[in-house]
């Protein structure tokens, strides 16, 4: 009896990773999550996909313990749960990486990572820990840095690493690759596969199409907080994912040649001392940017771009007054708001506490860089702002509750939707931006590329600093690479390949002492 049961007797199939069932999540006046389902197999790297909205950042919320949902059930390997914490979910065995940070600004990058592991661990051991995983991965991370000095590039990192240390069993990414460089994408994308061929379940959020297609073995669409489709997205096209995600493709960017005029902005030797211990200095940068053309600067985050972009934007005001002009007027000595009133406009890469201020409504936020709204008595002219707010919310497709929602209750891609529609709409006559399209779907990365496109065929500058190579190239004109607190030479868009930019981005472009010269021959 027992040896026929031995031949006749198949395996038990290993239990799902995780299995949701009937999750609905309800928010004043939206629904964010309504009665999904979804399935996740061990081993399995599994594609969470849907435009700026669906819902997918407040699921794994509610899987990571984050959130509560109002109704559902969650399983664990076949067991049912109720994670009421991060710290339970990490128990068992969940970790996940977060499109808006969770760091300490005053901690050290290894006292945030010690925080989400065993006490038992010094923080010498996990300092160690870190050396290895991020040598091991190319994520390049000093342990003893504090939080508050590092580019969000880098905060990124810190949050990748700390997932990784915990050795999990599920790992949930949201958005992990949107400030890295094309090359750390890869040594992420294998480390991935490493813990998948382990047997680690990966949950993937993503608006990179083309990174789910190479990464991603199953996908579950999300549209409306609902489950829209599932799909296996390496028999999927960009095309057929775009139309499942947000029902159409999006539409072809227009990028008619560039004719440029006079120059706006001239950045000339520019020479700057960090001024934090773990800062970059700038050597001798130069760029200029013309009237009609849109310039672009590539590199790998924390290597002179937060430095480079505090002194364009005046809110370093340390350089020599010659070495930034605008329109002609000598601009290094300039507070930000006499820049803007020689019509330079800013989008930082922070959304919340730079480009907004997270407790105060769409409306009031207008208020940073727009003053039309306030009369002579000094008194603020409230329609005003609520209509400009409710023209930008209309024309860029933000989904918020109205121009008095406060900035903090929009998803990240939201709120970018609005901080760039609201610096676009003010007509400037320079824009300097960063990480345009960080966090939005790929419906609104086409909008605001294309945005961007319309404002310097209007005669606008625009500089663009990205660490998506293939934003740059759709939309740049011209180039530059920054490493080391320098600039590259200018390179023409023609002439750009992945492989040359990828090349700069260490450093070993031609010539680099002449940058300036040949910078302005180009010009």
């Amino acid at each position: 009896m027992t040896a026929f049961s031995s031949l006749t007797d198949k395996p038990a199939a290993a239990p799902l990773r995780l299995q949701l069932s009937g999750i609905t999540k309800r928010y004043p006046g939206v629904v964010a999550n309504s009665e999904i389902a979804l399935a996740v197999q061990p081993g399995e790297i599994h594609a969470v996909l849907g435009e700026n909205g669906a819902g997918k950042s407040t699921l794994m919320k509610i899987i990571y313990g984050a959130v509560k949902p109002d109704a559902g059930s969650v399983a664990v390997d076949g067991q049912p749960v109720v994670v009421r914490n991060p710290h339970e979910a990490r128990a068992l065995g969940i970790s996940m990486v977060f499109q808006h940070f969770s760091l300490f600004d005053t901690l050290t990058v290894a006292e945030n990572v010690w925080l989400g592991l065993s006490k038992r661990l010094s923080l010498a051991e996990v300092s160690q820990r870190i050396m290895q995983t991020t040598e091991a991965y190319g994520l390049q991370l000093d342990p003893t840095r504090p939080v508050h000095t590092l580019s969000v590039g880098e905060r990124q990192r810190v949050e990748i690493v700390r997932a990784l240390l915990t050795h999990p069993k599920l790992l949930i990414l949201d958005e992990p690759t949107s400030v890295l460089t094309p090359q750390a994408v890869e040594n992420l994308f294998v480390t991935l596969r490493q813990l998948a061929g382990q047997g680690c379940s990966i949950l993937y959020i993503s608006h990179k199409l083309h990174e789910i297609r190479a990464l991603c073995t199953a996908c579950t669409v999300l549209r409306g907080g609902k489950v829209s489709g599932e799909c296996d997205p390496r028999q999927e096209s960009n095309a057929s994912l775009s139309r499942l995600m947000i029902g159409a493709e999006p539409p072809a960017l227009e990028h008619r040649a560039a004719h440029a005029g006079e120059v706006v902005l001239d950045v000339h030797r520019l020479d700057l001392a960090r001024d934090e211990q773990f800062g970059v200095d700038l050597h001798q940068v130069a760029l200029q940017v013309r009237a009609g053309e849109v310039v672009g600067i590539a590199g790998v985050s924390g290597n002179g771009q937060k430095e480079l972009l505090y002194a364009l934007s005046g809110e370093d005001t340390r350089t020599a007054a010659a070495a930034i002009s605008v329109r002609g007027q000598a601009a290094g000595k300039l507070s930000p708001g006499r820049r803007r009133a020689l019509g330079l406009h800013f989008v930082p890469e922070e959304r919340l506490g730079r480009g907004a201020v997270p407790s105060l409504s769409l409306a009031r936020n207008l208020l940073l860089t727009r003053k039309q709204a306030v009369g002579t008595s000094g008194w603020l002219k409230g329609g005003a702002l609520q209509a400009q707010a409710a023209q930008i919310i209309a024309r860029y497709k933000v989904k918020a509750g109205g121009p008095q929602a406060a900035a903090k209750s929009l998803s990240g891609g939201n709120l970018q939707k609005f901080i760039m529609g609201r610096e676009i709409d003010a007509a400037p006559t320079l824009l300097i931006v960063s990480q345009p399209t960080w966090g939005v779907d790929v419906g609104a990365a086409t909008q605001i590329r294309g945005e961007l496109l319309k404002l310097r065929d209007a005669g606008c500058a625009v500089l663009v600093v990205s660490e998506e190579l293939e934003e740059l190239f759709e939309i740049c004109d011209r180039l530059y690479v920054m490493a080391k607190g320098q600039l590259s030479p200018s390179l023409p868009r023609a002439e750009a390949t992945v492989a040359l930019v990828g090349q700069w981005m260490s450093g070993l472009w031609a010539q680099p002492g002449k940058a300036s010269e040949v910078q302005h021959a180009a010009a």
